[in-house]
């Protein structure tokens, strides 16, 4: 007989939450979608917005708006023959310089021959806005038209650079989420063997991407948020395999539960409870660390840092509110072919667990060993060259900087990206003086006015290449000659972004260090735990940088590494690296207060050492994707970050931290140790199986 309603048990909130959780989500992606796709429309790309901020060079570009013309960047076109330039020659410049004269933004002087008679130069002022690209576009196909036999033309300077710029993240965007798609689909299917569930992390980490970039849209809209060319790609990969990380986890959990409960509802509510801690810490981990970019004087690291907190936050959002309704909504099924029941027997012992015990035998061996297997790789990094030069800032050579070989090859070095000089000074004179007269310096232009007259611009053309140490210094002695005014584009701005990039480590790393030792002790409530997983991640970082810099060196051919590299890579290993061992150093505790240390310590790592293992392929995927991009700072990252994060889930995370664990023993919580209760194979402890009624609620 039915039982009535007075005595049927109430239905768990989660029976109707699970519904109306996944109507809203719904609603939330119809409005994000829209918004997301409107994000190219908030790029930023004024070359001032990604100097350093208070730069002598950032200044300048602040101030150029005040003189007339406003804010150029120059397209020069070289035209090179090496026998001599012949009349068709010159006729072919001047054709050029009458053709582009409508799109140029002032009037274009004619063609500048070269000293040896092998050159022409043509320089076309073109308005630094939105329409630079197609503008300069038109120049190179205008240039390159109707080129006499054997005359060799390219173009080169500041339009010629954000042309090729351009060219190299144009339609990039989109092969690389597809390519990210199915890296990530191949990998879920690997690790859960079904071939459904893979589709519900994808479908979260699909959401979550949307959702964050419509924030991201929204506040450069709305409030001002700057957002660089690039940072969608970095965001793409940051979210996908973060939201995907998440996930991984939760399931991991909920498949735990659902053996120990009937009721999927309750199995869900139990797996929340225990994967929230270390979900929540591991994406506060990873905001707060990015939020650390804050203190950064780049342009381009202090943008990242709100832009990707946003993307984790999304991330999390979505998989602890939508994954868990979709799950409780699919039921048990969504697991087959192998569907977890109720009673269903623990996985037998597996490989993690077998590692775990090899480990247990001579923990103190195993971590030395393994400090001087990283120790080895981290040689590596002491012979890192810093800071590529234009010609290598694209995988392939491009053309402007090839243009700019030829100009220095027939024209005082710094002709193509000359120094602009501001001065408040009355009288001019005396700075184009000091000018003239320092050396390195080939040519000073007349001085220009400001349009309000309370500003004096200097043209200076060095004598050496923008990129060489001898303008670097060069520029430097003006500085200091001509302490009053403002120096900055070309060399300056190169001087300026690498001060900046310096600063930028020296304040963002113990910063970011600082914000994760705190949430390691807030989560685990111990000290020496916090010490040596932070050890451990740091010595996995410079580890990954040395291996890196021997495959960029001997195998991709790299002469430097990007300035901005080893703070990006930095950021990403620690924050992500920590969020593993988080993951594992937390079940670790838990399985400690159900049992004895070395026992707690083995549990820990053999139920967490499978998801982990896949949560880390998945990351390393995700940003080896970028491996795959035409920009070398994106390429180096991307490999940095996945060779990182596979060094720490396959080696440091499984393998160092255990051994540390093992070695210290119950010392390692120091100074609240969990305290053991009596368990049954690490389900809930007796007392707990009594007070648990016929639903399966505690």
């Amino acid at each position: 007989m039915l039982l009535s309603r007075k005595h049927r048990p109430p239905a768990p909130r989660g029976r109707l939450l699970k519904w109306a959780v996944l109507l809203a989500w719904v609603a939330i992606t119809v409005l994000a979608v829209p918004a997301a796709s409107s994000l190219p429309d908030v790029v930023e790309g004024k070359a001032s917005a990604e100097l350093p901020r208070g730069a002598q060079s950032t200044k300048v570009e602040e101030l150029t708006p005040r003189f007339p013309g406003g804010e150029l960047a120059p397209g020069i076109v070289v035209y090179v023959r090496s026998s001599g330039v012949t009349p068709a020659d010159r006729a072919k410049a001047e054709t050029d310089r009458r053709a582009l004269a409508p799109i140029a933004a002032r009037p274009i002087a004619p063609p500048q021959p070269s000293g040896d008679g092998k050159a022409l130069m043509l320089n076309v002022p073109l308005p630094d806005d939105d329409t630079l690209d197609d503008k300069a576009g038109k120049l190179r196909d205008q240039s390159q038209a109707g080129a006499p036999d054997g005359l060799d033309i390219r173009l080169t300077g500041p339009a010629g650079s954000a042309l090729d710029v351009g060219d190299a993240f144009e339609n990039i965007d989109k092969p690389i989420f597809i390519i990210t798609i199915l890296v990530v689909t191949a990998v879920l299917l690997l690790t859960y063997r079904s071939p459904i569930l893979w589709l519900l992390p994808i479908v979260n980490a699909a959401i979550a991407l949307q959702v964050g970039n419509a924030v991201v849209y929204l506040l450069g809209k709305h409030a001002g948020l700057y957002v660089a060319d690039g940072m969608s790609t970095i965001l793409n990969a940051l979210v996908f395999g973060i939201s995907t990380d998440y996930a991984l986890l939760l399931l991991a959990r909920y498949r735990e539960e659902l053996r120990r409960h009937p009721d999927r509802h309750h199995a869900m509510a139990m797996a929340l409870r225990h994967a929230a801690a270390p979900i929540v810490a591991s994406a506060a981990t990873v905001s707060l660390g990015l939020l650390c970019l804050l203190a950064a004087d780049m342009g381009f690291n202090y943008a990242l840092g709100p832009i990707g907190a946003i993307g984790v936050l999304a991330g999390l959002v979505v998989v602890m509110t939508l994954l868990p309704a979709l799950l409780v909504i699919f039921g048990r099924w969504i697991f087959w072919p192998r569907i977890p029941r109720h009673g269903d027997a623990p996985p037998t012992r597996g490989a993690w667990d077998r590692v775990g015990h090899r480990i247990a035998a001579r923990p103190r061996l195993v971590w030395i060993g393994g400090l001087a297997v990283l120790g080895a790789l981290s040689a590596a990094a002491f012979g890192i060259n810093t800071g590529l030069d234009r010609a290598h800032f694209l995988t392939e050579t491009p053309g402007s900087a090839i243009g700019e070989r030829l100009l220095a090859e027939h024209y005082p070095g710094g002709q193509g990206r000359p120094l602009q000089v501001i001065t408040d000074e009355p009288d001019s004179r005396q700075v184009t003086t000091a000018l003239r007269d320092a050396p390195g310096v080939a040519r000073v232009e007349s001085p220009q006015p400001s349009k309000d007259g309370q500003l004096t611009r200097i043209e200076v053309v060095l004598e050496d290449p923008p990129d060489s140490a001898a303008a670097k210094q060069t520029v430097r002695d003006l500085r200091q000659t001509i302490p009053d005014a403002t120096i900055g584009a070309s060399t300056a701005s190169e001087i300026d972004l690498a001060d900046a990039q310096s600063h930028d480590r020296r304040v963002v790393i113990p910063l970011v260090l600082a914000v994760v030792f705190l949430i390691l002790i807030a989560l685990l409530r111990a000290l020496i735990a916090p010490i040596l997983v932070i050890a451990t991640v740091v010595a996995s970082y410079f580890a990954a940088l040395g291996a890196s810099w021997l495959l960029f060196r001997y195998a991709f051919d790299f002469p430097a590494l990007d300035m901005q590299v080893a703070l990006m890579g930095f950021l990403f290993m620690v924050a992500l690296g920590v969020d593993y061992n988080l993951f594992l150093v937390a079940r670790v505790r838990e399985e400690v207060g159900r049992t004895d240390h070395r026992t707690g310590v083995l549990r820990g790592l053999g139920v967490t050492g499978g998801v982990i293992s896949s949560a880390g392929l998945v990351l390393a995927a995700t940003f080896g994707v970028l491996g795959v991009m035409p920009v070398t700072m994106m390429v180096q990252i991307g490999v940095l970050v996945s060779l990182g994060v596979l060094l720490d889930t396959f080696f440091v995370r499984s393998v160092i931290v255990p051994a540390l664990a093992l070695d210290t023993g119950p010392r390692f919580w120091w100074p609240n140790h969990p305290k053991a209760r009596r368990t049954n194979n690490g389900d809930p402890t007796p007392t707990a199986k009594v007070k648990t009624n016929t639903t399966g609620t505690h």
